[in-house]
């Protein structure tokens, strides 16, 4: 192949693109969570090589903080404290385990099986919708219930940051179209400073080199069995992002290296990520896309991405830029990323044909919004399920339990099985 022979000097060209292409969704996570920049860029870096070991180095795939655990991060952060939620960040790996030992065992039939689109649709739209007011806080300047901006210029400021993302998202073209959140954050981040809202104060005084500071996890039960089950929707999009990589390069990578690999590294990948302190990492649709743009395979890429990502982290002038971004910025980014979280579990229905209106998909499809969107919250003990943990077990066990309509409407369930 002619990647092989590739100059190293355009390898790691190649692969300081691809972060560039991935750092705005990388970053963004922790700067919406509380969570520490650095060290998502570190756990991604270190994520991706972990990756790439456990599938021999055959997918050119880069793993960044994951969308996912956006709105459960913070909750957990408010009720259980930072401590816990890192722990259970490490232990929302359990279920990448568990799917790999599943795949290695039955197939990649039995995740379908289990996690159907009538499922997995208004998971991810819970996932974008639970956390929709503190969006609209921050892009109005509050946090809880202390109003911490001017909320006219907050506004003036998120908007501003929320049109450059769309503008960019419509209308650009190229890599320029891969990185609309960073754009929306650059140009938020020059409307606040003009504003007088950046304080620079931090980032003048920070080192240029520092080793970040790591979080310590602590494992609280309870904040535990919140965390994992969110690792369903993870999962179903770590299987999209191999079947269009995969789609993109011309191999299926479900068969060699192997699906139940790709998921064991990604697993291994939340873990690591956790326990440094970050957040879990997942498979990158804008990396996918890059791919694709510029039409180089080969996954030592990904390896220079990673090397990079490593050594940023490291940077603690760069830290210290990125903490210092304004919340209206993060809350006008917020409110785009919140809904299209939304309409990507919307789009799944639509693309797997899913009857709405039959009266078993309308069952699953309405007790998960409501008990997830609601906050419903289950209490044993020491033990609590609630919000989107509780909605997503309560999607699969419906979708095992509910039986299937009879006569011509039971047709209408086969699309549910397909993804």
């Amino acid at each position: 192949m002619t990647q092989a022979v590739e100059p190293i000097w355009r390898q790691a060209i190649s692969g300081a693109q691809i972060l560039f292409v991935a750092f705005g969704a990388t970053v963004l996570v922790p700067l919406l969570t509380g969570l520490n920049p650095s060290l998502a860029l570190l756990g991604a870096g270190v994520g991706t090589l972990i990756f790439q070991a456990c599938t021999r180095r055959e997918v050119p795939i880069y793993l960044g903080s994951s969308f996912a655990f956006i709105a459960p991060v913070i909750y957990s952060v408010q009720t259980w404290g930072m401590p816990a939620t890192l722990g259970a960040l490490a232990c929302a790996s359990l279920f990448y385990y568990v799917a790999a030992a599943l795949v290695k065992w039955r197939g990649v039939g039995l995740i379908h099986h289990l996690l159907p689109p009538v499922v997995i649709g208004p998971v991810v739209m819970v996932i974008g919708l639970g956390l929709a007011q503190v969006a609209v806080s921050m892009a109005m300047g509050r946090a809880g219930d202390k109003q911490i901006l001017p909320p006219n210029e907050a506004l003036a400021v998120a908007g501003i940051a929320l049109l450059a993302t769309m503008l960019t998202a419509i209308r650009a073209r190229g890599l320029l179209k891969l990185v609309p959140i960073l754009v929306g954050v650059g140009v938020g981040y020059v409307a606040a400073a003009a504003l007088g809202m950046v304080d620079f104060g931090r980032v003048t005084s920070a080192a240029w080199l520092a080793i970040p500071e790591f979080g310590h996890p602590e494992f609280n039960p309870a904040a535990i069995l919140f965390m994992i089950p969110v690792a369903i929707a993870p999962i179903v999009e770590h299987v999209g992002g191999i079947l269009a990589i995969g789609s993109v390069v011309g191999k299926d990578y479900t068969e060699s290296p192997g699906l139940h690999r790709t998921l064991l590294g990604d697993g291994l990948a939340v873990s690591v990520a956790g326990l440094f302190g970050g957040p879990p990492v997942t498979t990158y649709g804008e990396v996918t896309g890059a791919v694709m743009l510029t039409r180089n395979y080969n996954p030592v890429v990904m390896t220079w991405a990673a090397g990079f990502a490593i050594a940023m982290a490291f940077v603690g002038k760069f830290g210290a830029l990125l903490a210092s971004i304004p919340m209206p910025v993060m809350g006008g980014i917020m409110m785009l990323l919140f809904g299209s979280i939304a309409g990507i579990g919307l789009k799944t229905l639509m693309d797997a044909r899913v009857d709405i209106l039959n009266p078993r998909n309308l069952c699953i499809i309405s007790v998960t919004l409501v008990s997830g969107i609601g906050g419903l919250g289950v209490h044993l003990g020491g033990f609590s399920l609630q919000g989107i943990s509780l909605c997503g077990v309560l999607a699969v066990l419906l979708n095992l339990l509910l039986p299937q309509p009879r006569g011509a409407e039971a047709r209408a369930d086969v699309s549910d099985t397909q993804v």
